[in-house]
């Protein structure tokens, strides 16, 4: 395996840890009183002067081209309402169950590549989302009596499905592969605060933490499932792809399990023990893929078609 091929996973796999950390920070601030809108504006805010002293460490020129203002702005307002709408669903479901379903977007982004970008369909991609889709319907199957909100899995595939076109055009777009990561994510950031500041200015209530906890969580989302995710995301896209990165991704439902045993002292379960590996498998198959195609493609031959006469 290349170095780069090693980075590119490591940093997905490190990007799908810190995502995995949204609904630890969120959900507080939702009980202390603050709605989406805000809690989203001040993640937002908070995370822009972390990477404005990334970039002057780094040399890095706040200046940007004419022809990256379109292309930054469509990756800001993609990720704006891919946030929004996943933090939406906190508010009518179980936030780790939304977080968990989330993770439809490595299926999207497989299916997109291969229909509109003419990638290579691989077997071993085939087997991997199959396996993963196992894992995450083992992860969301309700408990007793509970029930999944249908307006709650809705928000959710449209956070999912914003999530995949912002991985895809992160991957595709040539203007966006020569900005530099924190200069890029500055950006998107701004445009996303933009988002909601005019939600704010058109009506929606700006709320702020009730205390300094509070601000202590958003300050966290800020740094681990904003600049360190994102910014992991963006490296990982560009070193090892968009479809491998996206299923990378779903190990953010085995990390909220392990929070919820190791932070919040939740019981686990049998069932939950296994969709995690299942998903830990279908990661390991992404990892090694040109093994695993080399002999699941050695398995198909030893049954060959038999060919049948006119």
């Amino acid at each position: 395996m290349k170095i780069s091929d090693f980075k590119g996973y490591f940093l997905a796999a490190l990007a799908a840890a810190a995502y995995g950390t949204n609904p630890a920070f969120a959900v507080p601030l939702y009980e202390g009183g603050m709605n989406p809108v805000s809690v989203l504006l001040f993640r937002y805010l908070l995370g822009l002067p972390l990477l404005a002293l990334i970039m002057l460490a780094r040399g890095v020129s706040f200046r940007i081209a004419k022809e990256d203002v379109a292309p930054t702005a469509v990756l800001g307002i993609l990720m704006a309402f891919s946030s929004l709408s996943l933090f939406e669903s906190y508010n009518y479901m179980n936030s780790g169950i939304a977080s968990t379903l989330l993770f439809v977007y490595p299926i999207m982004v497989a299916v997109l590549m291969i229909c509109f970008y003419h990638e290579k369909f691989k077997v071993s991609t085939a087997v991997c989302l199959a396996v993963m889709s196992g894992g995450l319907l083992l992860l969301t199957k309700p408990q007793g009596d509970t029930r999944l909100s249908g307006f709650g899995c809705l928000l959710v595939m449209v956070s999912a499905l914003t999530y995949a076109l912002y991985i895809i055009f992160v991957n595709v777009s040539e203007r966006i592969k020569l900005i530099p990561t924190t200069k890029l994510l500055f950006y998107v950031l701004a445009w996303g605060c933009g988002v909601y500041l005019v939600m704010i200015l058109s009506g929606k209530s700006l709320t702020l933490p009730a205390d300094k906890l509070g601000w202590l969580n958003l300050g966290a989302l800020a740094i681990v499932p904003t600049v360190v995710s994102l910014a992991c995301t963006t490296r990982a896209i560009q070193l090892i792809g968009s479809t491998p990165t996206a299923i990378l991704g779903a190990l953010e439902p085995v990390t909220a399990v392990l929070l919820s045993v190791v932070v919040l002292n939740q019981h686990i379960s049998s069932r939950e023990i296994s969709g995690a590996l299942f998903i830990v498998l279908a990661t390991t198959i992404v990892v090694a893929d040109k093994k695993v195609d080399k002999a699941l493609l050695h398995v198909r031959k030893m049954f060959p078609r038999h060919k049948t006469g006119k």
